[in-house]
Order: C-alpha cells, then structure tokens, then sequence
C-alpha cells in the first residue's frame, strides 16, 4: 500500500468557520448584511476590521422616530463602531452612515441596530464591559480588555440609564429605608431598597438624610414610568405600600407619616439591638474610667467586643474571659445581662406580651441607675408604637438592608471610593438594582 497515497479528508477538515457565520450567529442587524472582513495591522496589535453593508433595495430609518426614510445622501468615509474583541483582538464594524429624509424630523442620520447617538461602541461592546464591570472594578474592567475608563464608565452609565427607563416599579409593598456614609464628615446619602420576598431591590439612591432626599424618591415612585397620566391619589404607588421598615431618624419617620399613610413604620430589630449594644458600650468605657481613677486591676481590658457579641459567636477565650468577668460587681456586667435579657422581646408571638415584657423590662432598667441604659430606655419608650408594629408585621426586618448595606461598602472599597456622587449613584444602580437589560441575540459575558 502506497502511504504517500493522498488520504480523503474528513468532514471536519473539509469545513472551515468563517467569521461572518459567528457574526451572524451572534447578531441580529435586520436590512444590514456583513461584507469584506480582514486582519488590519496598521496598529501594533492589529485588529479585526469588518465592513457592513445594507441590503439591496432597503431602507433606512429615521433614528428619531424609527420610520422608514428614503435615502438622502450616503457618507463618503465609514464610521467605526467598537465590537466585542474576539481572542483579545479589537473588531471593528465600518459603515459608511446614510442621511434619511423624515418627514418629521427632516434631514437626519439613519438609526443602526447596533449603536446609537454617535457612541463609537456597540450595544454588544457596552453590555460587555458593564456586566464585567459588575464583576471587576471599572479599572480592572479597563485593563483587562485593553481599553480605557472613560469607556467603561460610559458603557455602565448608558445600560443603567436603559434600565431606569424600563424597569417596573408597580407592587412595590415593602421598603427599607437607611443611611449609608460615602465620604468622610458628615456626607451621607439615603438609600431606599424593596424588602418583598419575591422581589428584593435597591430602588433608589439620594444625597444627603434629610425629608427632602426621601420626598424625592417617593415623587419617582409615583411618577417614574407614568409621564403624562393621571393618577388618582389613593392609586399612587408611595399609597400602597403596606411595610416601611427604619430606623429612629426622624426626618425617615416624619416622611413615611405623611406620604405612606397606609404603612406601617417598622422600627428594625437591627437598629434597636445597636442602640442598646451602644448604650452597653458606654457602660463598659464609664466603668473603665472609673477603674484607672480608682487605681484597680484593669479587668476590663480588651473586653469591648466580649460584651457586644452574640454569646453562641464568642471564641473560646472570649468565653472563658466572659465567664471571669460576670462575676464581678460591674455596672457592665448588669448592662450586659439586661440586653442579654431583652432578646426574649422579640421571641414572643403575642403582641400583648410582648409588650408587658417591655415594660416590665424598661422599669427594672430604669432602676437599674445605668445612666446609658436609662437613656436608652427613654427611646424606646418615646417610639414604643412603632416597635410593636414589628408583631403586625409578623417579624419583618431590615436584615436584607443591612446586607445591601455592606454590599454598598463592598462595592465602594472595590472601587477604591468614587469621586462625585453621579458615579456612586451610577455602581449602586448598577450592582443593586437588578435593572433590565436590552436584549441580545448572544451572551457575550
């Protein structure tokens, strides 16, 4: 048998994939079809240049309107518009752009299916990059795919943009309001996040804590979508919206009062606990002065953390010094065992005896000559209703914000802080909002 003999080849080897198939595999550009496609090396990394051309006999669209425009006048030169690299090499789609004739709009570029405005990215480049941008920072974003910030930062702002316009903010029925600090001083900005089981959200994000900032997410919740209608007052969204859990800020509170008149204001279980772990933190430092006056044995050193811990996340030597300190004489040690004492609050099923507990509770601390937890008991006293709404609301709590909150931090020391508040806002949106996405013909991320 000859082996020199020429061998047939297989099917495999016979069958070469184009780009032009991936390309139409992975978009979708109705009335454009892909032309010549070559490796331009005029750059030092080179890149991948593909011509698009219309198809015979169709017409273009008005870019305003969307209607079908005859054609003016067609450029000489074609635009660039940045695809998603493929192999880590640059593709760039060139399209000389028509001018249609609208006879609204009159003279006007044409609308293409794969940009907008004069962008020079795809949509498919920008949802790239802002879905990795979810992922990575925006300048790990930037590095990884070999291109700029500016670029990234656009492509998040444009889908975030996209999003708000089209996200649905109907059967909004539970809120959590809250507070995050984003610079250092006094700068704060409010967020407000859906707390439904079926759906949990950020929904907005305004600068400052003050009723205005909270007024101002409530007039997007009953406008936001419904531009040119009327809307009956009792059918506004912000009126039906049956939980509304805060803290004790009152500028919070009087802003839920007036517009939510059919919420309950849920006092959160997390923001009570840090009041009276705080009021338990006074203590201890009062007795530590106290002590060093006194010239006696530092017993309470280090011991900060042993008495704002939950006891089941204490360490083994957490433990033992715990059990050490609790019998000693301290006004902490007594502070410790009410806030210990005060979890069966929130284990009662009956509202009643929940509430006989805390005052029963309030009374003995009162007694108790602990001028923190005295203080403490001054605010539960002053905001005793809203507590006990928490039994209406069948154990609802903000644990969820708190958990949004510290995704806040994360995505904030990710991005090693954010210099203006559009970019702050923009991330958030971005990272927290589950916002809707356009759709595409091929997932690129």
């Amino acid at each position: 048998m000859d082996v020199c003999a020429k061998q047939p080849r297989s099917s495999y080897e016979s069958t070469e994939m184009q780009l032009k198939t991936i390309l139409n595999g992975t978009t979708n550009y109705k009335s454009f079809v892909f032309g010549k496609i070559w490796w331009e090396r005029d750059t030092p990394e080179g890149y991948i240049a593909v011509e698009i051309e219309p198809r015979k006999n169709s017409k273009a669209i008005c870019s305003e309107c969307g209607r079908l425009c005859p054609t003016y006048d067609t450029a000489q030169e074609p635009r660039e518009f940045e695809f998603v690299p493929l192999w880590m090499i640059p593709v760039y789609f060139l399209y000389k752009m028509r001018r249609v004739s609208c006879p609204e709009h009159g003279v006007i570029v044409e609308g293409v299916p794969w940009g907008d405005g004069k962008n020079t990215q795809t949509i498919e480049m920008r949802q790239f990059l802002a879905n990795w941008a979810r992922r990575l920072s925006w300048s790990e974003t930037a590095e990884c795919f070999r291109t700029t910030f500016g670029k990234v930062q656009r492509a998040v702002k444009w889908i975030v943009d996209w999003g708000l316009k089209h996200r649905d903010l109907e059967g909004v029925k539970s809120i959590g309001v809250d507070e995050v600090q984003i610079h250092k001083g006094q700068n704060y900005a409010t967020l407000v996040y859906q707390i439904d089981n079926e759906n949990k959200r950020l929904l907005d994000v305004e600068k400052d804590r003050s009723e205005e900032s909270l007024e101002k997410f409530f007039d997007k919740l009953d406008t936001e979508g419904l531009e040119g209608k009327e809307v009956k007052e009792e059918e506004k969204r912000s009126k039906k919206i049956e939980w509304a859990c805060s803290d004790m800020w009152k500028p919070y509170m009087n802003v839920i009062a007036k517009i939510c008149t059919n919420a309950l204001n849920i006092l959160d279980r997390f923001h009570v606990k840090g009041h009276l772990t705080k009021a338990v933190d006074e203590t201890r430092k009062e007795d530590v002065r106290k002590l060093k006056e006194e010239g006696r044995e530092e017993i309470l050193k280090k011991s900060k953390y042993i008495f704002l811990k939950n006891p089941e996340n204490l360490t083994c030597r957490q433990a033992e010094k715990l059990s050490e300190l609790l019998g000693y004489n301290l006004r902490v040690v007594r502070a410790y065992l009410m806030k210990e004492d005060f979890e069966r609050f929130w284990e009662y099923k009956s509202a009643y005896w929940a509430g006989r507990f805390l005052d029963d509770w309030c009374a003995r601390a009162m007694r108790s000559k602990i001028e923190p937890m005295k203080k403490f008991v001054q605010t539960i006293r002053d905001h005793r209703d809203l507590l006990m709404n928490w039994f209406a609301s069948q154990g609802l709590s903000s644990g969820v914000v708190e958990g949004f909150n510290n995704k806040v931090k994360l995505t904030t020391r990710k991005g090693y802080g954010f210099r203006t508040f559009e970019a702050l806002e923009t991330v958030l949106y971005h990272t927290l909002g589950k916002l809707p996405e356009p759709e595409s013909t091929h997932r690129f991320w």
